[in-house]
């Protein structure tokens, strides 16, 4: 566990950590955005028919 005198510290170079990301953050292009969500969409899809194959595996087979 942290040292309590050590607090202070870590919390100032955690603040400088999130500035420095925040100025390097920018707004996504339309085709940027585009892409992580039929990318997301994909992913979210694949897993549920996976789920799915598996629901019907286990149902079958007992």
């Amino acid at each position: 566990m942290a040292n309590i005198k050590e607090l202070p510290v870590q919390f100032k170079s955690f603040i400088i950590k999130c500035k420095r990301v925040w100025q390097v953050l920018r707004k996504p292009s339309k085709k940027e955005f585009a892409m992580v969500a039929k990318i997301s969409a994909i992913g979210i899809i694949l897993l549920g028919l996976a789920g799915f194959i598996i629901s019907l595996i286990v149902k079958i087979a007992f």
